[in-house]
């Protein structure tokens, strides 16, 4: 059965807008446990453009569950990882005009800088896993460099507006999740995956656990965090 991670980054995105403390992201992942949520992920930013090193201290102390920081491979991330301990992080590509994580890692071109940012968090006791497109090679080079698992990047499959497209960009995902599963890594999977997305990326079988953020938060502004929560993991354990 497959685990549903919440991020909250977009509820602190809304703090940030009026540079106010609420709402708080703290609270919001609190909710989102209450309703069933396996985890909760955060991505910090080297910009701070909504999650806070504050709130990475807090959700750290007050986190049931699982918590995932998502993070640009750099020494000041790994550094801050090693500090706060998360249960896993997630290494992602960044760049600072982007509005939200616009691809996968080219983990072959950066095998060298990410197997030492890799070694350094197992040696913390932190799972690792890389944000990569569903390509076969960049599978492959997560598998050679030691990373415990693979989140793979949905974005074009959610992004495809015809049938067509769709089922190709679906079928790139099942065959990358069939590799990374025969690697032995667990294998996950985020980005763009909404209510009426997600179920035919679950019946592939195969995911360990998805990461949804945007789509949870922007339902929950309208009917509430735990509904929201709810009615996702309903999604993605029913399908």
């Amino acid at each position: 059965m497959a685990l549903l991670g919440v991020n909250v980054d977009h509820v602190a995105t809304i703090r940030q807008a009026r540079g106010t403390n609420e709402p708080d992201p703290i609270t919001a992942a609190a909710l989102a446990e209450l309703a069933g949520a396996d985890g909760i992920t955060i991505h910090l930013r080297e910009d701070r453009r909504h999650i806070q090193d504050r709130d990475v201290e807090l959700m750290r102390q007050t986190v049931k569950s699982r918590l995932n920081l998502e993070m640009a491979a750099t020494d000041e991330m790994v550094g801050i990882a090693l500090k706060i301990c998360p249960d896993a992080v997630t290494l992602v590509p960044e760049k600072r005009k982007e509005l939200t994580t616009e691809g996968g890692l080219n983990v072959a071109l950066l095998r060298q800088t990410l197997k030492k940012h890799i070694d350094l968090l197992k040696q913390g006791g932190i799972s690792v896993s890389l944000f990569i497109d569903p390509d076969l090679e960049q599978v492959k080079a997560s598998h050679r460099i030691g990373a415990d698992a693979i989140e793979i990047h949905t974005g074009s499959y959610c992004d495809a507006t015809c049938a067509v497209t769709r089922e190709n960009e679906l079928a790139k995902i099942a065959a990358a999740v069939k590799a990374g599963n025969k690697l032995g890594m667990s294998v996950h999977a985020g980005h763009g995956l909404t209510y009426f997305n997600v179920q035919p990326v679950v019946a592939l079988g195969g995911i360990r656990e998805f990461n949804i953020g945007h789509s949870i938060i922007s339902r929950a502004v309208l009917v509430g965090m735990e509904r929201a929560v709810r009615e996702m993991k309903a999604l993605v354990v029913g399908a």
